[in-house]
């Protein structure tokens, strides 16, 4: 079982916790989902460039995974990258993003998915910011965003 950071009902981030990986079937990610959250978490699909709907976002607050609910980044660490996707150069916490080897596309990359559904994220590259030199490249499908003042909101009973 995966160790997650999770935020607890007083809106705090605490971990690492013990929690079991969500599986669920094709039909059920399918109701879950939006048709193109489906194809960008569950088919390694990739939105356009520029085009996300969190591209632009400056509120400060959590991202979270869109599939699962999983706090993934924070806005502290969101920069602008120019690439045409929301851009983070940190995650909010040690293993709730997991690398994995990509080689398609005729290149290698480094494909980042969520660690509690496996939902596709994006890229993680080293051509970002200090302090990390990181560019976790995401799309906004595959995100939601939680202002500060809600984070509570995010609480899971396993952080308790």
């Amino acid at each position: 079982m995966p160790q997650l950071h999770l935020f607890n009902r007083a809106g705090q981030l605490v971990g690492p916790v013990e929690i079991s990986k969500l599986e669920l079937s094709e039909q059920e990610w399918r109701q879950r989902l939006t048709p193109e959250q489906f194809r960008v978490l569950r088919s390694q699909g990739t939105e356009r460039a520029f085009c996300g709907l969190l591209l632009d976002q400056k509120q400060s607050g959590v991202y979270a995974c869109a599939g699962c609910g999983l706090p993934l980044f924070t806005s502290e660490s969101k920069f602008h990258s120019g690439t045409g996707w929301p851009s983070f150069f940190a995650t909010i916490a040690p293993g709730n993003v997991i690398e994995l080897v990509d080689k398609s596309h005729g290149m290698v990359r480094t494909e980042i998915n969520c660690a509690r559904c496996d939902g596709h994220l994006g890229h993680v590259f080293d051509d970002g910011p200090r302090p990390t030199g990181l560019r976790y490249c995401l799309n906004s499908e595959s995100l939601s965003f939680t202002p500060a003042d809600q984070v509570a909101s995010l609480a899971d009973a396993a952080a308790e």
